[in-house]
């Protein structure tokens, strides 16, 4: 007979539990390599098992895990000075956001986000208007913001981390440190209007454990990928990500404007 509920998870096998485990370990990995898409990919995995109402503070726990480890494993690198104004805007905009969380059409803003990465991937001078302090600041709040109701939040971080970032070290460690804040900000948020995900934390637990592990792994192969590479790689991902957010946008809404 099949465990349905595996150390207690409300619907979660023993199978289940490892399979998200697993996935967690290749998912960081491919976040780390790529700059982006690893805590997307997760989430679209998870979307398959988990109704939205535990799917989004579950993993926004799990990708708290994998920035924070990634943060420590790779600290030498952070970009130190965006750390402060990012987590100041984060704090603002899970304020602002937790106010919001229900009442704001999530799929118009994965077409917003979706236009703006394609804009500042490939027009990468709007990455680097203005100072560092007052730029990140205001990404900070737009991510942690938008990131209550949508989680693609990161590739847009990533975009101005790329105009920010000398080598791609600094990129995938700070990404770690920056998305760490958001992610605190959100589940503070969450806290506060109740959600309560106490029953998974088993799977929680693991899920980051093995985000530490692909991050472990993940930081060998990152440096030993050409500077050169990382950059055509992070650019072809990004596109795919914003024209996928697009395309989901356009699907919903189009058919009602025709």
């Amino acid at each position: 007979m099949i465990e349905t509920n595996f150390l207690g998870i409300p619907d979660v096998s023993l199978s289940l539990f490892i399979f998200l485990s697993i996935a967690t370990v290749f998912t960081t990995l491919l976040g780390l390599l790529t700059g982006t898409a690893g805590g997307l990919a997760l989430l679209a995995i998870m979307a398959v098992f988990f109704p939205p109402v535990v799917l989004v503070p579950i993993h926004t726990f799990v990708q708290l895990g994998v920035g924070c480890s990634r943060t420590i494993l790779m600290w030498r690198f952070v970009l130190k000075n965006t750390l402060f104004p990012f987590s100041v805007g984060a704090v603002l905009g899970a304020i602002l956001g937790a106010q919001f969380f229900i009442s704001l059409p999530s799929v118009i803003l994965q077409g917003v986000i979706g236009g703006m990465i394609i804009i500042l991937t490939w027009l990468p001078k709007f990455t680097i208007v203005g100072s560092t302090g007052w730029r990140f600041l205001g990404v900070g709040f737009g991510a942690t913001f938008i990131g209550m109701f949508v989680s693609a939040t990161g590739s847009l971080v990533s975009v101005f981390l790329a105009g920010a970032s000398e080598k791609r070290q600094n990129h995938a460690s700070t990404l770690g440190a920056l998305m760490s804040f958001c992610h605190l900000a959100k589940l503070v948020a969450f806290g506060i209007l109740g959600t309560t995900v106490g029953d998974y934390l088993p799977l929680i637990i693991s899920m980051i454990l093995c985000a530490f592990l692909g991050n472990y792994i993940g930081r060998f192969f990152l440096n030993l990928m050409p500077e050169y590479w990382f950059r055509i790689v992070f650019k072809l991902f990004m596109t795919v990500l914003a024209l996928r957010l697009l395309y989901v946008a356009g699907l919903e809404y189009l058919p009602k404007l025709l």
